[in-house]
């Protein structure tokens, strides 16, 4: 390889590092400054959950949309405009004068999760073979190192400029790296000539409003309203709907066919549960940490304390991603997903039992991350190996994204039951967490019983360079490594 083509990869490479660490310092800043922005908005708990869910349901939706739209009108050019609609989104948060602007504003930011896919197929179709391995892992371990970079950083940016910087810093860094994308990054040959799944994103995004809506605002317009009992109707309705196109359309968004393989349909269904559990607690575990404890269970937390909490666990899933390859050829990937399942489970139910001192929540959330990293850098796998080759990536990137739509549905269903019953001054009750955390821990439950049913593995896929990159298209998981090379 010459210089200079050495030198062009190492901007490229660059510019890339700097989209995804944004984007993923997204997904986890505002976490544990909900209480913060609740506080500020003069709105409710209900409402301010929508500030992360509307990002879980615009993330779910583009994700794999804007990478398919980059496969046929050039890699470059989406990642540019993905880029450019993260800033703006960043923009309009920060600006934003009421929690609804924010909400939307959210929603803009979502659709940055496009950047993954493309920097994945940007590195695929540019890079040297012998440097695309490499380079996919650095950029999948950006999402787990920006993750939980995000937790801890929050804290001092708020105490030190005010939460609209937690906007105003990824808006710059993504407007620069817009700016040097379409500078420095070549514009990539390799097209595909293929459909847009429009109609299906369409209806996905339908049904999912309507249920999310419904599930949160159940409690402030009754359960049994027509309101209610109408979005109910209309999700199940649109949700069938959509089923029915996915089933027939020449390029679907989540391919049905290949949903009835056993390997694929159980660790679809663990992927949506542990998402569920996931993001709810992470969405709420800083709001019970910054009561006031004249509620009679808060910590009185500051935001970088209660930041602070979260990290054991984005710790402890990457550092369990090192030793879960060995563990499944020992024990097999079945054993090993269905503990990592009941060891969340576990931890969840300890989050809602036991949370009279922090040093209880530290042990929970550090077995929920171990639990969470056995989950998910085993079941990529388990994806792998029950699909034919050219269809790993489709299947990969398939259950990173019901992942994040389990997520969305978790975070409206945990705010529903925390927000049922409120204090005269409109904190929770301690039982609203208590039953929510529970609930958690039941959905860990079914994650197990599915995982039970997932086929038994006890050796790695292996696959070369090109297969590498195909895999970890849209497929990366929380421990920080490409999906092809973590699991069984």
């Amino acid at each position: 390889m010459t210089s200079s083509l050495r030198g062009r990869q190492s901007i490229t490479f660059a510019v890339l590092a700097v989209s995804v660490s944004s984007f993923s310092l997204l997904q986890s800043l505002i976490v544990p400054v909900l209480a913060r922005i609740q506080i500020e908005f003069h709105t409710d708990q209900t409402t301010v959950t929508w500030v992360l869910t509307a990002y879980l349901l615009s993330a779910s939706i583009c994700t794999p949309l804007l990478g398919r739209v980059g496969d046929v009108v050039g890699k470059k050019r989406m990642l540019v405009v993905t880029l450019t609609a993260l800033a703006v989104g960043s923009l309009a948060a920060a600006l934003a004068p009421t929690i609804g602007w924010l909400i939307a504003a959210r929603v803009i930011q979502g659709a940055g999760g496009g950047v993954l896919p493309l920097a994945f197929g940007i590195i695929r179709d540019e890079f040297d073979p012998k440097r695309v391995t490499t380079a996919l892992s650095v950029i999948a371990s950006l999402t787990a190192v920006g993750f939980g970079a995000g937790i801890v950083i929050a804290g001092p940016i708020v105490d030190g400029l005010g939460y609209h910087w937690l906007f105003w810093l990824p808006m710059i860094a993504t407007a620069v790296a817009a700016a040097a994308a379409l500078v420095f990054i070549p514009e990539s040959p390799v097209r595909t000539a293929s459909r847009l799944p429009v109609v299906p994103a369409v209806l996905l995004a339908v049904w999912l409003v309507a249920l999310l809506l419904g599930l949160s605002e159940g409690n402030s317009w009754g359960w049994s309203s027509g309101r209610i009992l109408g979005l109910f109707a209309v999700a199940v309705v649109v949700m069938v709907a959509w089923v029915r196109v996915e089933m027939r359309v020449p390029v679907p968004m989540i391919d049905m066919q290949m949903m009835r393989r056993r390997g694929v349909w159980t660790t679809n269904v663990v992927a949506a549960f542990v998402g569920f559990g996931m993001f709810a607690a992470f969405g709420f575990l800083p709001q019970f940490l910054q009561t006031p404890s004249a509620a009679g269970y808060g910590f009185d937390a500051t935001i970088s304390e209660s930041g602070r909490l979260l990290l054991p666990s984005a710790v402890a899933s990457f550092a369990v991603g090192f030793f879960t390859a060995r563990l499944i050829h020992v024990f097999g990937a079945r054993l090993v997903i269905v503990t990592g399942a009941f060891l969340s489970g576990l931890a969840f139910l300890s989050m809602g039992l036991f949370h009279d001192a922090t040093w209880q929540l530290y042990a929970a959330t550090t077995l929920q991350g171990i639990g969470s990293g056995l989950v998910f850098s085993s079941l990529a796998g388990v994806v792998i190996a029950s699909v034919p080759r050219e269809q790993t990536g489709v299947a990969s990137g398939m259950n990173a994204n019901i992942r994040t739509i389990g997520g969305s549905i978790g975070s409206a269903v945990m705010a529903g039951i925390v927000t049922a019953h409120l204090e005269p001054s409109g904190i929770p009750v301690e039982r609203g967490y208590t039953v929510g955390f529970a609930m958690l821990g039941v959905a860990m439950v079914f994650a197990a019983i599915a995982a039970a049913m997932i086929p038994d593995t006890h050796e790695q896929p292996t696959s070369g360079p090109l297969e590498d990159a195909e895999n970890a298209e849209l497929g990366f998981v929380a421990t920080g490594r490409t999906e092809s090379s973590v699991a069984d």
